[in-house]
C-alpha cells in the first residue's frame, strides 16, 4: 500500500512542479478579466506563501475593482500602504466626484492618483512575474488588458561601510554594498557627467540578476564596450549569484592563475578607472565590481597611490614589486641554494644554515613543503573562523606551531624565517587574486628548485614571463605598457610620476580621448611661467 501511495504522490508532485510552465515570456498577454489575470499569476507563483494579493474597490460607489500583488520582504509595505492603497481607496472615496470607467480611466489612475515616482505599464505576464519577483508591486485593473508596475523595492540591506579588503590610510571610507542601485549611485556621486552611461542586462535563467555596464562616452573605446556586451550575452547559466560567475565565464584565458579583471569594493577606484577608459561591470547581490581591461601592473596599484605624494607612492610600489618576487620564489631559492648551490653562499652563512639543519630528518624540499602547506592551512583556517578568533588562530597558531616544530627538530629555524618572509610578502600585494596566484606558484617553484636548482628557478621565471607576455585582457596586453613602452605611459608604471606631469591616460585602455588634462591648464601653466620669468 505504501508503494501505491508513493506512486500517486510522486505523480501528483510531477504534475504540479514539472509539467507546469514556470517561466512566462512576453508572448503571453494579459486579458480584461481581473480574476483570470490573478489566477494566471497564482499558477506561475504556485506554493509561494510570501506572495501577497490585495483585492479592493476604488471610488465612493466602490464599482472599480482592482488588485495588487507583491512579495512580502522584497516590497516596502509602508510604501504600498501609504502611496498606493491610501491614494486609491481613501482619497478617491473622499472626493466629491465619481470616477467613470472609460478610455482615460487607466491613464488617470497612472498619472493622477498614484503618488509613487516610478510607475510603468505592461501588457504581458513575463514582465508582471519578473516585476513581482524583483520586489515591485503590480496593480491590476478590471476591464483593462494592461497592468501597472509600481517601484516599491524596499528589502533589508547592508549600509555603506568601509571595505575590509581594501583599507587605506588616506581616502574615502565608503564601499559598495549588495544592492545594485546603491552601487550605481555611489559611482554617479563621484562622476557628475552626462556622458557616464549605464546599460543593464539580466543574467541567469532563474536568478535574473541585474548586471550593469558603466562607461564614459567619449573616453571608453566603443569596441571594448561592444565586446563586453557581446560576451555577457553569451552567458547562459542557471544563475549568477556573484560577479565571480561573470569573471570566470567571459575571461580570455581560464587556465591562467592570474586574474584578467580588476575587482574592487571601492567606488573611487571604479570612478578612477572609468575616467581612464575602463569599462566597469557591476553585479547585483555583491559588493565587488569588475574593471576591464586589466593589466599586471594595474593590479599592483592601490587607490592610496594617487592620494599621497608621488615619491611616497613610487617607493611603496617598488616595495610591492619586490615583495611579489619573494612571494613566489623565496622558498624555492632556499631549496636551490641549500640543496644544489651551497658554494654560492658566503661561508659563514652556509655554516650557519648547516648548523641549524643538524638533526632535521627531512630534506630541504620536504621541509619547505611541510612549512608552506602548514602556513596555508593556518591562513585558510584564520579566514574561515570569526574575526577575533581567526586573527588569534593565525598569529598564535603560527608562533606555536613554528616554535614547536623547531623544538621537535622537524624543521630548522631558518626555514621558519623563509616561510614567514614568503607569507608577509604575499600580504603586501594589494590584489587578493594576484596574491593567490603567487601562492600557487610557490609550490611550482619549490618543485622546479628540487629538480634543477637555480636552473629550474630560471626556467620557471622564463615560462612565467612568456605566459604573461602572451596573456591579454579584452585586447589589451597583460604587460602593458612594458610591451609597447612610451615615455608618457611610464609616468604611471612601476613608479608614479608627479600629478601635473600625468597628462595622458594609459594606452592599454585605448581611450577615445587620450588627454587627461585640457589645453587650458597647460596655457595657464605657461602663462604663470612667463609671469614668473618677467618678475
Amino acid at each position: 500500500m505504501s508503494g501505491i501511495f508513493s506512486k500517486l504522490y510522486s505523480g501528483r508532485k510531477k504534475d504540479i512542479y514539472y509539467e507546469r510552465d514556470m517561466s512566462p515570456d512576453k508572448s503571453k498577454k494579459l486579458n480584461k478579466n481581473i480574476k483570470e489575470n490573478l489566477d494566471t499569476v497564482h499558477d506561475y507563483l504556485y506554493d509561494c506563501d510570501d506572495v501577497i494579493t490585495r483585492e479592493f474597490y476604488m471610488g465612493a460607489a466602490q464599482k472599480h475593482e482592482m488588485a495588487l500583488m507583491y512579495i512580502d520582504g522584497l516590497a516596502d509595505k509602508n510604501l504600498v500602504q501609504e502611496e498606493i492603497l491610501k491614494s486609491l481607496m481613501l482619497f478617491t472615496r473622499q472626493a466629491p466626484m465619481e470616477y467613470t470607467l472609460g478610455q482615460n480611466f487607466f491613464n488617470m489612475v497612472k498619472e493622477g492618483l498614484l503618488t509613487v515616482a516610478d510607475v510603468r505599464e505592461t501588457d504581458n505576464f513575463g514582465e508582471v512575474i519578473l516585476a513581482i519577483l524583483s520586489g515591485d508591486t503590480v496593480l491590476f485593473l478590471d476591464k483593462f488588458e494592461k497592468a501597472l508596475i509600481i517601484s516599491t523595492r524596499g528589502w533589508e540591506k547592508r549600509g555603506v561601510e568601509e571595505p575590509s579588503t581594501e583599507a587605506v590610510i588616506r581616502g574615502p571610507r565608503d564601499g559598495f554594498t549588495e544592492t545594485y542601485r546603491v552601487n550605481i549611485a555611489l559611482v554617479r556621486r563621484r562622476i557628475k557627467d552626462t556622458n557616464l552611461k549605464v546599460k543593464t542586462v539580466k543574467l541567469g535563467r532563474h536568478t535574473r540578476t541585474d548586471v550593469g555596464i558603466m562607461f564614459i562616452k567619449g573616453i571608453a573605446k566603443p569596441s571594448i564596450v561592444d565586446e563586453v556586451l557581446k560576451r555577457l550575452e553569451t552567458i547562459d547559466v542557471s544563475g549568477v549569484l556573484e560577479s565571480g560567475y561573470i569573471e570566470q565565464m567571459i575571461e580570455d584565458n581560464w587556465l591562467s592563475p592570474f586574474p584578467q579583471f580588476r575587482r574592487t569594493e571601492r567606488p573611487d577606484v571604479v570612478a578612477a578607472g572609468l575616467m581612464e577608459g575602463n569599462v566597469a561591470i557591476i553585479c547585483d547581490n555583491t559588493p565587488f565590481a569588475l574593471l576591464v581591461p586589466a593589466t599586471f601592473f594595474s593590479l599592483f596599484q592601490s587607490p592610496e597611490d594617487f592620494y599621497e605624494r608621488w615619491y611616497i607612492a613610487s617607493m611603496i610600489r617598488l616595495l610591492r614589486f619586490g615583495a611579489a618576487f619573494f612571494a613566489y620564489t623565496f622558498p624555492g631559492l632556499y631549496v636551490a641554494m641549500t640543496a644544489y648551490h651551497p658554494g654560492m653562499l658566503p661561508t659563514d652563512l652556509a655554516l650557519s644554515i648547516a648548523a641549524t639543519r643538524e638533526g632535521v630528518p627531512f630534506s630541504a624540499v620536504v621541509e619547505a613543503l611541510i612549512m608552506v602547506f602548514s602556513l596555508e592551512v593556518l591562513r585558510e583556517a584564520g579566514v574561515r573562523l570569526p574575526g577575533p578568533i581567526g586573527q588569534t588562530i593565525g598569529i598564535v597558531g603560527g608562533l606555536v606551531v613554528g616554535e614547536a616544530a623547531v623544538r621537535a627538530g622537524i624543521v630548522s629555524p631558518i626555514m621558519v624565517i623563509v616561510v614567514a618572509v614568503n607569507a608577509i610578502s604575499s600580504f603586501a600585494i594589494p590584489n587578493y587574486s594576484v596574491a593567490i596566484g603567487f601562492r600557487l606558484l610557490t609550490f611550482v617553484f619549490i618543485f622546479l628548485a628540487a629538480v634543477a636548482g637555480l636552473y629550474g628557478i630560471m626556467v620557471g621565471i622564463l615560462a612565467l614571463m612568456i605566459h604573461l607576455v602572451t596573456l591579454k585582457s579584452f585586447g589589451a596586453h597583460y604587460l602593458s605598457p612594458y610591451v609597447s613602452f612610451r615615455w608618457s605611459e611610464g609616468k604611471d608604471f612601476i613608479v608614479r610620476g608627479p600629478m601635473p606631469s600625468m597628462e595622458v591616460r594609459p594606452g592599454y585602455t585605448r581611450p577615445e580621448d587620450l588627454n587627461r588634462m585640457n589645453d587650458r591648464r597647460k596655457d595657464n601653466q605657461e602663462t604663470a611661467g612667463d609671469e614668473n620669468a618677467d618678475k
